[in-house]
């Protein structure tokens, strides 16, 4: 399943006061959740959750926090772009401003680890990630990622 496939126009968004970590995953529950409160705040539960298990920063100022729900039957993701990077305690200590944020059922085990695996095999392409922070707007962003030419292992092109 590419990643695009979870990606929908309305949950990639430009965060400009991300405020925190907690603040940042706040905003990406309401996202994966459509806005529904009780989904949210559900969403937001299990996002927290797998954050206190271990950071889902994986370097380079990307962030990957994801969390099981029984909300959709489906898994969904959303992408924060923010203006000011924020503490996800990384291991290489630098601060996050990319987050891929990712709802799963709790049926989806062993496809959940094959989604985290291609998104970071994806990120970790630095012509992507520059690419995603130099994008001039919404729009560009939003191209970027919905569009599977543009990502960086299509067809099987490096960049």
């Amino acid at each position: 399943m590419p990643f695009q496939s979870l990606l929908a126009a309305d949950r990639i968004v430009l965060l400009v006061e991300a405020g925190d970590r907690d603040g940042v995953l706040d905003a990406a529950a309401r996202l994966l959740s459509d806005a529904s409160p009780a989904n949210t705040q559900a969403i937001a539960e299990s996002l927290r959750k797998r954050e206190r298990l271990g950071s889902t920063a994986i370097g380079h100022g990307i962030a990957i926090p994801h969390g099981r729900t029984n909300a959709f039957d489906h898994a969904r993701a959303a992408f924060l772009r923010l203006r000011t990077p924020v503490d996800f305690g990384a291991s290489d200590g630098e601060p996050v401003d990319l987050v891929f944020a990712m709802a799963v059922p709790e049926h989806f085990t062993q496809e959940h680890l094959q989604l985290l695996a291609q998104i970071a095999e994806h990120f970790a392409d630095a012509g992507f990630r520059e690419a995603l922070r130099n994008a001039r707007d919404v729009v560009a962003l939003r191209a970027l990622l919905l569009d599977p030419a543009q990502a960086p292992l299509a067809a099987g092109q490096a960049r």
